[in-house]
């Protein structure tokens, strides 16, 4: 553990006026606050705050900051209170604490709508203080360095929680060396064979090539130098993660992957970086459509930099990013170089993002959305996109993420002009509403007056300030029809249960689903964006099966003694769903049949061994193995893709064999784990829409009935 000493060393390195005393104290109250408490791997628990103030001090930032790091587990993990901190170190320090702890008490690995409500929470904690966020990434990335404690289970629940959310988070602020990190241990977790095999291809790579980064840093420098420009040079391998996903994304093995090197020129000023990009692009050949400019078209979070690609060595692909000392600072802290010190005072660097602009520019859209799936997806497509910009016919830049279209670009100058857009001109020409817009081109809406948003239009718009603005639009145009719609299924779901549709009843199912009203109740409903056994849930929870609890499989049949056991049937494998009687078997307990079985006319001179039953209620486990004949193109890839439409539906396919094989065609019998006869329904016409399967059949075959009709 490092000691209160080195701590505030680390400290005094950048911020000579740092109150040392006022650091220390933070240390002996943490440590005394949380002496007797330890972590998975047996250390003091102690030792978890202290590594994060010391990860906060790579970023030189503030004392309450430091303070905070020390403190950020007392309010909620020991008996000390918002006002013991309050009174020995400020209000500043106890709000950010309070903060921090508030933030970890979210569930932000939870279902989507509690995800989705946990995003708002985020944002709304970052909006008062962005230092909270900042204590809470470093103490992620401390807990996944020390994440190997941890029970497996908890470690893919941390690992994906941080790859879905901390990573990008950290990526939009500007902290690209955390996001990397953070992404490397994560992806150690969830994918340990492919990080290790990335690590075997680069150590082969360096075995057969030598030392690349040395060599070509080397002619950097050389050239730079010759040009008379004063920088430095760095180059790195990029991280197992950064190359899996650019894998993943172009279809590429890792031989026929280029830019798996990096390369950053740090100069003195603006004007060298566009000097030392005409050196390299002088000596080394640059590769199209690979290089940026956000020097002049900066980041929303304060980015700034040059990017190309280039063929270095050997037609080997290299990335370079120019950049000054100050645009690197920025780069490497992001939005805390807000808060950044340098010899006792707020470093003053111009590239520096406002906070409070840089989260209220994040925020703005989100505002106004009520849905949390859509608030979720808004969110996602903002925290994982790239950006390009545009300019307006005057010369205004606009930006927007890659991959956005010129609707993105109308609802991003105002809702008005979206929902109003008949039509657009880039670059003076006439294009379609659905063409990706470039970075750099010029863009003018045409609009018409009674024009109104459309349908289609959500599958044209990426934005999720435009989807939010067209599914507003169209929810109101037609929400006369859903009320009335949704009044009809309310009045039908509730008489089901004996129950009647009131006023009160609605308003009420309203409240609990967090809606407005009744009529927006209403709305939703008929406009299937919410369904009646959701409405009546709200109402009338113990009256409708809950949706998460599965039922038990063991328990899934209703009528048998207790005690006795019971098997499905081989011949008829039923599901649930499907009608079942049972047949007692003397010392082997009861075995379920389908009511249509073959095999059951054999005991209908036996009624005595006959046993009405039926399946529980409610979600079953995708348990009960089926038999399907399947008939396939003898193509390549075929099976991968049958294999596939069975994956993606959540059915599991515990047996294969091969029946038949023709030049042209195989005859296949699959085993497969379902739910229940849904289930198989809609894996059987999802099977039956793909074009290489001729016929899919459910396999039944009485010579398997287990059951013999003899008399016992």
């Amino acid at each position: 553990m490092i000691a209160a000493e080195d701590l505030v060393a680390l400290v005094r390195n950048y911020n000579p006026k740092t109150n040392e005393e006022l650091i220390r104290a933070a240390y002996d109250f943490g440590r005394a606050m949380h002496e007797g408490q330890f972590r998975h791997s047996g250390e003091p628990y102690f030792t978890h705050p202290v590594a994060v103030a010391a990860i906060l001090t790579e970023q030189q930032l503030d004392d309450a900051t430091i303070i905070t790091a020390l403190l950020h587990d007392t309010i909620e993990d020991t008996r000390a209170s918002w006002k013991d901190i309050a009174d020995r170190f400020g209000e500043d320090v106890a709000d950010l604490v309070d903060g921090v702890t508030k933030l970890t008490n979210l569930q932000l690995s939870s279902s989507e709508t509690k995800q989705a409500e946990n995003f708002r929470k985020l944002f709304m904690a970052m909006s008062k203080d962005l230092r909270v966020i900042l204590v809470k990434l470093a103490d992620r990335l401390h807990n996944m360095r020390t994440i190997k404690a941890m029970r497996a289970e908890k470690q893919v629940q941390k690992a994906r929680e941080t790859m879905d959310i901390y990573a990008p988070l950290a990526g939009r602020m500007g902290m690209q060396w955390m996001r990397e990190e953070l992404e490397d241990l994560a992806f150690r977790v969830l994918n340990p064979e492919g990080r290790a095999s990335i690590i075997r291809r680069f150590i082969t790579l360096q075995k057969e090539a030598g030392d690349v980064i040395h060599r070509i840093t080397g002619d950097m420098r050389h050239e730079l130098e010759e040009a008379g420009i004063d920088a430095e040079v760095f180059g790195r391998a990029k991280k197992p993660y950064s190359i899996w996903r650019k894998m993943q994304e172009k279809g590429l093995g890792f031989s026929r992957l280029s830019d798996i090197y990096g390369f950053r020129v740090i100069t003195r000023n603006e004007m060298d970086c566009y000097r030392a990009l005409g050196v390299i692009h002088q000596r080394w050949r640059s590769v199209p459509g690979r290089f940026k400019d956000y020097i002049s078209q900066p980041k929303s979070n304060g980015y700034r930099s040059i990017h190309t690609t280039v063929s270095g060595r050997d037609g080997k692909r290299v990335e370079v990013q120019i950049r000054t000392r100050q645009m690197h600072e920025v780069a490497e802290t992001g939005v805390a170089a807000h808060w950044s010190y340098r010899d006792g005072e707020r470093a003053e660097n111009p590239f520096a993002v406002d906070p409070a602009r840089w989260i209220a520019s994040l925020t703005e859209q989100f505002d106004a959305e009520q849905d949390h799936d859509e608030f979720l997806e808004a969110v996602k497509l903002e925290m994982y996109s790239d950006k390009v910009f545009c300019f307006t016919p005057k010369g205004d830049v606009v930006k927007l993420p890659r991959g956005a279209t010129p609707l993105d670009y109308a609802y991003a100058i105002h809702t008005r002009i979206g929902s109003a857009c008949v039509g657009a001109k880039v670059d003076g020409i006439r294009v379609p509403l659905w063409t990706r817009l470039k970075n750099g081109q010029s863009v003018e809406i045409i609009t018409a007056e009674g024009q109104t948003p459309q349908a289609t239009w959500l599958d044209i718009a990426t934005t999720g300030k435009a989807r939010t603005a067209i599914r507003r639009a169209l929810r109101e145009a037609g929400r006369e029809r859903f009320i009335k719609l949704g009044q009809e299924l309310a009045r039908s779901a509730f008489e089901h249960l004996g129950k009647k549709a009131t006023d009160k009843v609605l308003e009420k199912a309203a409240q609990t689903l967090r809606l407005e009203d009744k009529d927006e109740l209403l709305a939703r409903l008929g406009s299937a964006e919410i369904t009646s056994r959701e409405v009546v849930h709200a109402v009338y929870p113990d009256l409708t099966p809950s949706a998460e609890a599965e039922v038990d499989a063991h328990r899934a049949v209703i009528g048998l003694e207790p005690g006795t056991g019971f098997t499905r049937a081989r011949c008829c494998q039923p599901l649930p769903g499907e009608r079942i009687v049972g047949i007692t078997q003397r010392g082997k307990g009861v075995f379920v049949h389908a009511i249509d079985c073959e095999s059951l006319a054999a005991f209908e001179d036996q009624p005595d061994r006959w046993v009405d039953l039926r399946w529980a209620e409610g979600t079953h486990p995708a348990a009960y193995g089926v038999s399907l004949e399947l008939t396939i193109g003898n193509d390549a890839g075929v099976l991968g893709r049958v294999c596939t439409l069975i994956g993606e539906r959540l059915a599991n396919i515990s047996d294969l064999e091969f029946v038949d094989r023709k030049p042209d065609f195989f005859r296949i019998r699959m085993d497969v784990e379902f739910r229940d006869a849904e289930h198989l329904h809609s894996v059987i016409s999802a099977l039956e829409a793909e074009s290489d399967v001729a016929s899919v059949v459910r396999r039944r075959d009485s010579s398997q009935a287990t059951v013999t009709a003899a008399a016992e």
